[in-house]
Protein backbone atom coordinates (compact mmCIF):
# COMPACT_ATOMS: atom_id res chain seq x y z
CA UNK A 1 0.00 0.00 0.00
CA UNK A 2 2.42 2.35 0.37
CA UNK A 3 2.74 3.13 -3.57
CA UNK A 4 -0.63 4.21 -3.04
CA UNK A 5 0.38 7.57 -0.74
CA UNK A 6 2.82 10.08 -0.93
CA UNK A 7 6.05 10.07 1.44
CA UNK A 8 5.89 12.28 4.07
CA UNK A 9 6.45 15.64 3.61
CA UNK A 10 8.87 17.51 6.39
CA UNK A 11 9.19 21.02 7.12
CA UNK A 12 12.66 21.51 8.54
CA UNK A 13 13.54 25.16 9.78
CA UNK A 14 16.89 26.80 10.11
CA UNK A 15 17.26 29.24 12.71
CA UNK A 16 20.29 31.55 11.97
CA UNK A 17 21.79 33.43 15.39
CA UNK A 18 20.52 36.34 16.69
CA UNK A 19 24.42 37.95 17.73
CA UNK A 20 24.92 37.92 14.52
CA UNK A 21 28.52 37.27 14.96
CA UNK A 22 29.45 40.78 16.62
CA UNK A 23 31.15 41.16 19.91
CA UNK A 24 32.38 43.75 22.38
CA UNK A 25 33.80 44.74 25.77
CA UNK A 26 33.00 47.39 27.58
CA UNK A 27 35.68 49.70 27.89
CA UNK A 28 37.83 49.75 31.09
CA UNK A 29 38.18 53.16 31.06
CA UNK A 30 35.61 55.91 32.19
CA UNK A 31 36.53 58.05 29.87
CA UNK A 32 37.09 57.54 26.16
CA UNK A 33 37.86 59.19 22.91
CA UNK A 34 35.57 60.27 20.45
CA UNK A 35 36.50 57.64 18.20
CA UNK A 36 36.28 55.11 20.54
CA UNK A 37 32.65 55.74 21.05
CA UNK A 38 31.66 56.24 17.61
CA UNK A 39 33.19 52.24 17.56
CA UNK A 40 31.11 51.35 20.06
CA UNK A 41 27.96 53.09 18.29
CA UNK A 42 28.79 51.60 15.14
CA UNK A 43 29.69 48.18 16.70
CA UNK A 44 26.07 48.35 18.74
CA UNK A 45 24.38 49.05 15.28
CA UNK A 46 25.73 45.97 13.75
CA UNK A 47 24.19 43.78 16.51
CA UNK A 48 21.02 45.45 16.14
CA UNK A 49 20.83 44.83 12.31
CA UNK A 50 22.13 41.24 12.60
CA UNK A 51 19.69 40.90 14.72
CA UNK A 52 16.77 41.63 12.37
CA UNK A 53 17.96 40.43 9.65
CA UNK A 54 18.44 36.72 11.19
CA UNK A 55 14.70 37.19 12.75
CA UNK A 56 13.50 37.77 8.69
CA UNK A 57 15.47 34.84 7.96
CA UNK A 58 13.63 32.78 10.41
CA UNK A 59 10.34 34.60 10.00
CA UNK A 60 10.40 33.61 6.19
CA UNK A 61 11.59 30.06 6.75
CA UNK A 62 8.69 29.70 8.49
CA UNK A 63 6.21 31.16 5.94
CA UNK A 64 7.87 29.39 3.40
CA UNK A 65 7.05 26.03 5.34
CA UNK A 66 3.34 26.67 5.85
CA UNK A 67 2.74 27.71 2.14
CA UNK A 68 4.34 24.61 1.03
CA UNK A 69 1.98 23.03 3.31
CA UNK A 70 -1.41 21.59 1.52
CA UNK A 71 -4.97 22.50 2.55
CA UNK A 72 -5.83 21.92 6.28
CA UNK A 73 -2.29 20.30 6.97
CA UNK A 74 -0.06 21.00 10.05
CA UNK A 75 3.43 21.44 9.84
CA UNK A 76 4.31 18.40 11.56
CA UNK A 77 3.09 14.87 10.36
CA UNK A 78 2.00 13.94 13.83
CA UNK A 79 -1.78 12.83 13.44
CA UNK A 80 -2.73 11.64 16.64
CA UNK A 81 -5.71 14.60 18.45
CA UNK A 82 -9.40 14.84 17.66
CA UNK A 83 -9.71 17.65 15.06
CA UNK A 84 -6.44 17.54 14.23
CA UNK A 85 -5.79 18.29 10.36
CA UNK A 86 -4.25 15.04 8.41
CA UNK A 87 -0.81 14.79 7.33
CA UNK A 88 0.17 14.92 3.62
CA UNK A 89 1.09 11.19 4.26
CA UNK A 90 -2.67 10.26 4.77
CA UNK A 91 -4.27 11.30 1.36
CA UNK A 92 -3.97 9.06 -1.97
CA UNK A 93 -1.23 9.36 -4.53
CA UNK A 94 -3.61 9.92 -7.01
CA UNK A 95 -6.79 12.05 -7.55
CA UNK A 96 -8.52 13.50 -4.60
CA UNK A 97 -9.48 12.84 -1.32
CA UNK A 98 -11.33 15.00 1.65
CA UNK A 99 -12.62 13.92 5.57
CA UNK A 100 -13.85 14.61 8.29
CA UNK A 101 -12.95 13.17 11.61
CA UNK A 102 -16.00 13.15 14.39
CA UNK A 103 -16.95 16.68 14.55
CA UNK A 104 -14.26 18.54 13.03
CA UNK A 105 -14.03 20.75 10.04
CA UNK A 106 -13.66 18.61 6.59
CA UNK A 107 -10.37 18.61 5.77
CA UNK A 108 -9.29 18.48 1.83
CA UNK A 109 -6.67 16.96 0.60
CA UNK A 110 -4.83 18.62 -2.61
CA UNK A 111 -6.00 18.47 -6.07
CA UNK A 112 -9.52 19.25 -5.47
CA UNK A 113 -11.33 19.99 -8.78
CA UNK A 114 -14.71 19.29 -10.29
CA UNK A 115 -14.66 15.61 -11.20
CA UNK A 116 -16.54 12.73 -12.31
CA UNK A 117 -18.17 11.55 -9.78
CA UNK A 118 -19.80 8.04 -11.40
CA UNK A 119 -22.50 6.64 -8.81
CA UNK A 120 -21.62 8.23 -5.85
CA UNK A 121 -23.98 10.89 -6.98
CA UNK A 122 -26.53 8.26 -5.75
CA UNK A 123 -25.84 9.65 -1.85
CA UNK A 124 -27.92 12.39 -2.91
CA UNK A 125 -30.47 10.99 -5.21
CA UNK A 126 -31.21 8.88 -2.03
CA UNK A 127 -30.75 11.28 0.50
CA UNK A 128 -33.76 13.25 -1.39
CA UNK A 129 -35.94 10.47 -1.82
CA UNK A 130 -35.75 9.87 1.56
CA UNK A 131 -36.10 13.06 2.99
CA UNK A 132 -39.76 13.71 0.83
CA UNK A 133 -40.54 10.30 1.36
CA UNK A 134 -39.29 9.60 5.18
CA UNK A 135 -39.07 6.46 6.61
CA UNK A 136 -38.92 5.31 9.96
CA UNK A 137 -36.69 2.06 11.16
CA UNK A 138 -38.38 -1.07 9.63
CA UNK A 139 -41.15 0.87 7.61
CA UNK A 140 -40.79 -0.40 3.84
CA UNK A 141 -42.93 2.89 2.43
CA UNK A 142 -45.40 2.99 -0.69
CA UNK A 143 -44.88 0.56 -3.40
CA UNK A 144 -43.33 1.85 -6.78
CA UNK A 145 -45.32 0.07 -9.99
CA UNK A 146 -42.84 -0.49 -12.66
CA UNK A 147 -44.11 0.46 -16.02
CA UNK A 148 -43.05 -0.96 -19.81
CA UNK A 149 -41.03 2.55 -20.32
CA UNK A 150 -39.05 1.48 -17.15
CA UNK A 151 -38.35 -2.11 -19.06
CA UNK A 152 -37.20 -0.31 -22.40
CA UNK A 153 -35.10 2.12 -20.06
CA UNK A 154 -33.22 -0.88 -18.26
CA UNK A 155 -32.46 -2.73 -21.68
CA UNK A 156 -31.18 0.55 -23.45
CA UNK A 157 -28.91 0.89 -20.11
CA UNK A 158 -27.94 -2.65 -20.41
CA UNK A 159 -26.78 -1.90 -23.88
CA UNK A 160 -24.62 0.84 -22.90
CA UNK A 161 -23.19 -1.64 -20.23
CA UNK A 162 -24.58 0.57 -17.87
CA UNK A 163 -25.22 -0.96 -14.49
CA UNK A 164 -28.66 -2.05 -13.60
CA UNK A 165 -30.92 -4.78 -12.02
CA UNK A 166 -33.60 -7.23 -13.55
CA UNK A 167 -36.99 -5.51 -13.44
CA UNK A 168 -40.67 -6.50 -14.72
CA UNK A 169 -43.46 -4.81 -15.85
CA UNK A 170 -46.12 -4.27 -13.05
CA UNK A 171 -43.74 -5.56 -10.78
CA UNK A 172 -44.05 -3.40 -7.25
CA UNK A 173 -40.82 -2.43 -5.15
CA UNK A 174 -41.68 -0.43 -2.26
CA UNK A 175 -39.57 2.41 -1.17
CA UNK A 176 -36.75 0.75 1.01
CA UNK A 177 -36.55 -1.98 -1.89
CA UNK A 178 -35.98 0.45 -4.67
CA UNK A 179 -33.36 2.60 -2.17
CA UNK A 180 -31.64 -1.10 -1.98
CA UNK A 181 -31.59 -1.75 -5.45
CA UNK A 182 -30.31 1.60 -5.67
CA UNK A 183 -27.71 1.95 -3.26
CA UNK A 184 -26.55 -2.12 -2.85
CA UNK A 185 -25.73 -3.28 -6.77
CA UNK A 186 -26.12 0.47 -7.81
CA UNK A 187 -28.78 0.41 -10.35
CA UNK A 188 -28.57 3.18 -12.49
CA UNK A 189 -32.18 2.05 -13.39
CA UNK A 190 -34.01 2.53 -10.56
CA UNK A 191 -32.51 5.82 -10.30
CA UNK A 192 -34.27 7.04 -13.33
CA UNK A 193 -37.47 5.04 -11.54
CA UNK A 194 -37.05 6.79 -8.17
CA UNK A 195 -36.41 9.99 -9.97
CA UNK A 196 -39.55 10.43 -12.11
CA UNK A 197 -41.64 8.94 -9.20
CA UNK A 198 -40.14 11.76 -6.50
CA UNK A 199 -40.37 14.64 -8.70
CA UNK A 200 -42.30 13.53 -12.04
CA UNK A 201 -39.23 13.41 -14.23
CA UNK A 202 -35.69 13.06 -14.26
CA UNK A 203 -35.10 16.71 -15.41
CA UNK A 204 -36.92 17.82 -12.35
CA UNK A 205 -34.97 16.00 -10.15
CA UNK A 206 -31.64 16.69 -10.97
CA UNK A 207 -32.90 20.75 -10.69
CA UNK A 208 -33.82 19.87 -7.23
CA UNK A 209 -30.57 17.88 -6.49
CA UNK A 210 -28.56 21.33 -7.58
CA UNK A 211 -30.62 22.81 -5.72
CA UNK A 212 -29.72 21.06 -2.51
CA UNK A 213 -26.36 21.00 -3.50
CA UNK A 214 -26.32 24.89 -3.36
CA UNK A 215 -27.85 24.91 0.10
CA UNK A 216 -25.51 22.61 1.56
CA UNK A 217 -22.48 24.89 0.05
CA UNK A 218 -21.32 22.33 -1.98
CA UNK A 219 -20.32 25.06 -4.47
CA UNK A 220 -17.99 22.90 -6.84
CA UNK A 221 -20.79 20.72 -7.64
CA UNK A 222 -23.15 20.18 -10.69
CA UNK A 223 -25.20 17.21 -11.54
CA UNK A 224 -26.66 16.05 -14.47
CA UNK A 225 -28.21 13.12 -13.91
CA UNK A 226 -29.43 10.78 -10.71
CA UNK A 227 -27.34 8.04 -11.36
CA UNK A 228 -23.84 9.51 -11.91
CA UNK A 229 -23.46 7.84 -15.36
CA UNK A 230 -22.94 11.02 -16.91
CA UNK A 231 -19.95 12.20 -16.92
CA UNK A 232 -21.04 15.95 -16.90
CA UNK A 233 -21.92 15.23 -13.28
CA UNK A 234 -18.88 16.20 -11.56
CA UNK A 235 -18.02 17.77 -7.73
CA UNK A 236 -15.16 17.27 -5.28
CA UNK A 237 -14.42 15.29 -2.47
CA UNK A 238 -14.82 17.86 0.42
CA UNK A 239 -17.99 18.57 -1.46
CA UNK A 240 -18.95 15.35 -1.52
CA UNK A 241 -18.04 14.56 1.99
CA UNK A 242 -20.87 17.26 2.97
CA UNK A 243 -23.68 15.30 1.29
CA UNK A 244 -21.98 11.66 3.07
CA UNK A 245 -22.19 13.01 6.19
CA UNK A 246 -26.02 14.65 5.83
CA UNK A 247 -27.43 11.33 4.56
CA UNK A 248 -25.37 9.37 7.32
CA UNK A 249 -27.86 11.12 9.51
CA UNK A 250 -30.86 9.68 8.16
CA UNK A 251 -31.15 6.25 9.63
CA UNK A 252 -32.84 4.73 7.32
CA UNK A 253 -30.25 5.18 4.50
CA UNK A 254 -27.53 4.63 6.98
CA UNK A 255 -28.97 1.17 7.77
CA UNK A 256 -29.51 0.33 4.14
CA UNK A 257 -25.38 1.51 3.32
CA UNK A 258 -24.93 -0.97 6.06
CA UNK A 259 -26.28 -3.92 4.43
CA UNK A 260 -24.25 -6.37 2.70
CA UNK A 261 -27.64 -7.79 0.93
CA UNK A 262 -31.19 -7.69 -0.04
CA UNK A 263 -33.77 -9.47 -2.10
CA UNK A 264 -36.21 -7.78 -4.90
CA UNK A 265 -39.07 -9.57 -6.60
CA UNK A 266 -37.36 -10.26 -9.69
CA UNK A 267 -33.61 -9.59 -9.85
CA UNK A 268 -33.91 -11.71 -6.49
CA UNK A 269 -30.11 -11.40 -4.32
CA UNK A 270 -28.61 -8.63 -4.55
CA UNK A 271 -25.50 -7.71 -2.98
CA UNK A 272 -23.71 -4.48 -1.45
CA UNK A 273 -20.96 -3.05 -4.10
CA UNK A 274 -18.85 -1.97 -0.91
CA UNK A 275 -17.29 -5.36 -0.04
CA UNK A 276 -15.48 -3.83 3.19
CA UNK A 277 -18.79 -3.60 4.73
CA UNK A 278 -18.18 -5.43 8.28
CA UNK A 279 -14.69 -4.92 7.85
CA UNK A 280 -11.90 -2.79 9.81
CA UNK A 281 -14.78 -0.50 11.18
CA UNK A 282 -16.39 0.17 7.24
CA UNK A 283 -20.18 0.79 7.85
CA UNK A 284 -20.76 2.51 4.58
CA UNK A 285 -21.16 4.36 1.67
CA UNK A 286 -20.97 3.98 -1.88
CA UNK A 287 -18.69 3.18 -4.72
CA UNK A 288 -18.41 4.62 -8.24
CA UNK A 289 -16.40 3.76 -10.99
CA UNK A 290 -16.25 4.98 -14.51
CA UNK A 291 -13.58 5.46 -16.99
CA UNK A 292 -13.91 9.25 -16.48
CA UNK A 293 -14.79 8.82 -12.88
CA UNK A 294 -11.79 6.41 -12.27
CA UNK A 295 -12.35 4.73 -8.83
CA UNK A 296 -14.74 6.51 -6.22
CA UNK A 297 -15.66 6.04 -3.00
CA UNK A 298 -17.57 7.87 -0.10
CA UNK A 299 -16.96 5.97 2.91
CA UNK A 300 -17.35 5.95 6.76
CA UNK A 301 -15.68 3.83 9.10
CA UNK A 302 -15.95 3.70 13.29
CA UNK A 303 -12.19 3.45 14.67
CA UNK A 304 -10.77 4.14 17.82
CA UNK A 305 -9.04 7.39 17.92
CA UNK A 306 -6.96 8.50 21.53
CA UNK A 307 -8.70 5.87 23.22
CA UNK A 308 -12.18 7.41 22.03
CA UNK A 309 -14.61 5.70 19.23
CA UNK A 310 -14.74 8.02 16.27
CA UNK A 311 -16.66 8.73 12.91
CA UNK A 312 -14.35 9.00 9.85
CA UNK A 313 -16.22 10.04 7.16
CA UNK A 314 -14.64 10.55 3.65
CA UNK A 315 -14.73 10.38 -0.21
CA UNK A 316 -12.01 9.35 -2.37
CA UNK A 317 -12.01 10.20 -6.17
CA UNK A 318 -10.10 9.23 -9.34
CA UNK A 319 -8.36 6.23 -8.19
CA UNK A 320 -6.33 4.41 -11.07
CA UNK A 321 -6.11 0.59 -11.70
CA UNK A 322 -7.53 -2.45 -13.60
CA UNK A 323 -10.47 -2.86 -10.99
CA UNK A 324 -11.01 0.75 -10.18
CA UNK A 325 -13.49 -0.35 -7.80
CA UNK A 326 -10.82 -1.86 -5.63
CA UNK A 327 -8.72 0.79 -6.09
CA UNK A 328 -10.89 3.00 -4.48
CA UNK A 329 -12.05 0.68 -1.53
CA UNK A 330 -8.26 0.33 -0.77
CA UNK A 331 -7.27 3.80 -1.30
CA UNK A 332 -9.86 4.66 1.67
CA UNK A 333 -8.98 1.66 3.58
CA UNK A 334 -5.69 2.56 3.94
CA UNK A 335 -6.56 6.59 4.45
CA UNK A 336 -8.59 5.26 7.52
CA UNK A 337 -5.68 3.19 8.84
CA UNK A 338 -3.22 6.10 8.52
CA UNK A 339 -5.97 8.26 10.31
CA UNK A 340 -6.26 6.10 13.28
CA UNK A 341 -2.70 5.50 13.57
CA UNK A 342 -3.04 2.10 12.24
CA UNK A 343 -0.98 2.21 9.22
CA UNK A 344 -0.19 -1.19 8.44
CA UNK A 345 3.56 -2.44 6.98
CA UNK A 346 1.43 -5.41 5.05
CA UNK A 347 -2.09 -5.55 4.57
CA UNK A 348 -2.31 -9.45 2.48
CA UNK A 349 -6.06 -10.37 3.53
CA UNK A 350 -7.24 -6.60 2.00
CA UNK A 351 -6.91 -7.27 -2.30
CA UNK A 352 -8.14 -10.86 -1.63
CA UNK A 353 -10.94 -9.35 0.09
CA UNK A 354 -11.50 -6.67 -2.30
CA UNK A 355 -10.42 -8.39 -5.43
CA UNK A 356 -14.03 -9.27 -5.71
CA UNK A 357 -15.79 -6.41 -5.93
CA UNK A 358 -18.44 -5.67 -8.64
CA UNK A 359 -19.03 -2.75 -10.63
CA UNK A 360 -21.41 -0.02 -9.33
Amino acid sequence: MSSAYRKPHTCGQHHAALNGGVTYREPVRTTVRPVRIRWIRVAGLLVVVAAIAALGHQLLASSSSTAASPVGAPRGEHFGSLGEAPPTAVWPAYGQAAVRVGQSQIQAGPNQHPAAIASVAKVMTAYLVLRDHPLAPGQDGPTITLTDADVADTDRRRRQQESVVPIAAGEQLTERQALQALLLPSANNIAAVLARWDAGSPDRFVARMNATARALGMTHTRYTDPSGYDDATVSTAADQVRIVDQAMRLPVFASIVATPSATLPVAGTVHNTNTLLGYDGFVGVKTGSTAAAGGCFAFRAIRAIDGKRTTITGVVLGQPGHDQIAAGLAAADAMVDRIAGHSRRQVPAMPERIATSRKP
